[in-house]
């Protein structure tokens, strides 16, 4: 199929032939030093970069030039995101689920894995015990399966979620990583009042897709792959897209990834809000050492560079499935949104021990939320609980506008400070809390609008003597 960005046909935006050629022309001048040079010139101008430009600074062999790029990658992630870290958590619904995912412990086949599915007394629970940990933000999950996971029952989750308020807690923002669906869904979803629609396409390469998804609903490669343009359709202006790496070849992944960034741009004035980067790992009845695609750290924090360089406004997440040391290297290249504390069990945050009856893979870092914060401010990263740009409605483009003039200091800065001042005062430990204090008081002169500076120290004080939820 010919290419052609501004297509909704899966198989023109994201064109195989194109990914092939893009390839073949990665390999031929992955030594051109001129033409590499180049691109990473263009890259400073932080205006992002096309799929086949990044594709071949991905292949590049020249250890210096490699050094450019993570050097930029780490200037571009300060310019735009400064030290701020946002962070969240995944819960976890239910794992019933209709589709064959080979690479997936949930997938219909899995007999001896146990199903579960939370009531809406779990859910409130559930969410008791993440705000006790001082989350305000989470991803809720659940496979697909539309008799026990139906839209309405996530629409009743959604609504449960935000209704509970305990002690100062309270979830503020909901994103939602639920299967493809129709436009008049993601018009439900965004009535709701989610945050951002989150799918990954876990391969782009079509073959695979189908092989890897045998059977069930979401063997349907086109249907699943143009959900994004219905979630837009339906008023959900922010969506996350990414590919679990380790199922087919990263090259190919990498370029997809980039086309369907491309796409989103030329088709709805906007790309990706986030862009996440899974790797395949162990879980109930799944072996990675099955899927022949893993990459290396090497790999993986090179991919995270040119993900940066290539879409310099959008957000970068990781979970927990990769280890402290990986995710301690990737977020000075790019990343800035971080889950601590997470548990990918259905359930389980009430639980004093972590279960893993129900777990959807692996979690390499088991730190608690305050260890994890602490890790953060040890490195000099701001860990921010900020909701606001949802809240205030700067979604879509209007965030990317902000982001882009430069503007997003005076707002994601200080709220990043406020929020985390929450977080202290109500759930940090001692020394965390401590750390915390002197980050806050030294991060606070770097607001750039004295107005911003003066308005969020008054804020401060406020919430030390126990107001919450300010924001700009």
């Amino acid at each position: 199929m010919m290419y052609n960005p501004k297509s909704l046909k899966a198989s023109e935006f994201i064109s195989h032939e194109e990914i092939l050629e893009t390839l073949a022309y990665a390999e031929a001048h992955k030594n051109d030093l001129p033409l590499i040079d180049s691109i990473i010139e263009k890259a400073k101008l932080c205006k992002g970069l096309t799929h086949r430009e990044a594709s071949v600074l991905l292949v590049c062999e020249d250890d210096e030039r490699l050094a450019r790029i993570y050097q930029l990658a780490e200037d571009m992630k300060k310019q735009f995101y400064g030290n701020r870290i946002v962070m969240f958590a995944p819960l976890y619904l239910s794992n019933y689920c209709v589709n064959g995912c080979t690479y997936c412990p949930y997938h219909a086949k899995n007999k001896h894995i146990v199903r579960k599915k939370l009531t809406q007394e779990e859910v409130a629970r559930e969410v008791i015990a993440l705000q006790d940990m001082g989350h305000k933000r989470l991803a809720i999950e659940a496979g697909e399966d539309p008799i026990n996971n139906p839209i309405e029952y996530i629409l009743d989750c959604i609504k449960t979620i935000y209704s509970i308020q305990h002690k100062n807690g309270a979830i503020r923002r909901v994103n939602v990583n639920i299967a493809a669906t129709t436009v008049e869904n993601y018009r439900k979803l965004k009535d709701a009042g989610i945050g951002t629609y989150i799918l990954f396409q876990e391969t782009y390469h079509k073959d695979s897709y189908e092989t890897l998804h045998p059977t069930g609903p979401k063997h349907n490669y086109a249907y699943h792959t143009e959900a994004m343009d219905r979630a837009m359709e339906g008023g959900i202006d922010d969506v996350g897209i990414g590919v679990l790496f380790g199922l087919e070849l990263y090259k190919y992944e990498f370029a997809g990834l980039l086309m369907h960034a491309e796409h989103l741009e030329a088709v709805h004035g906007v790309g990706p809000h986030t862009i996440s980067v899974p790797r395949i790992k162990h879980a109930d009845d799944i072996d990675p050492n099955a899927f022949d695609n893993s990459i290396s750290d090497e790999i993986f924090a090179r991919l995270c560079a040119l993900i940066r360089l290539a879409v310099p406004y959008t957000g970068m997440i990781i979970s927990t499935r990769e280890s402290q040391q990986v995710r301690e290297k990737v977020l000075r290249l790019g990343v800035s949104q971080l889950s601590g504390g997470s548990r990918t069990s259905v359930g389980g945050y009430e639980e004093a021990e972590r279960p893993t009856d129900t777990e959807q893979f692996d979690v390499s870092d088991q730190r608690t939320l305050d260890e994890v914060v602490h890790w953060l401010m040890d490195l000099g990263y701001i860990p921010s609980f900020c909701t606001a740009c949802y809240r205030e409605g700067r979604t879509g483009d209007r965030f990317m506008s902000l982001c882009k003039s430069g503007q997003i200091q005076n707002c994601c800065h200080p709220n990043a400070l406020m929020t985390l001042k929450e977080y202290l005062m109500d759930y940090a430990s001692e020394e965390t809390r401590a750390i915390g204090e002197a980050l806050i008081e030294a991060e606070l002169a770097n607001i750039p609008h004295e107005n911003v500076r003066a308005i969020c120290a008054d804020h401060l004080d406020k919430i030390a003597q126990g107001i919450r939820d300010f924001r700009f």
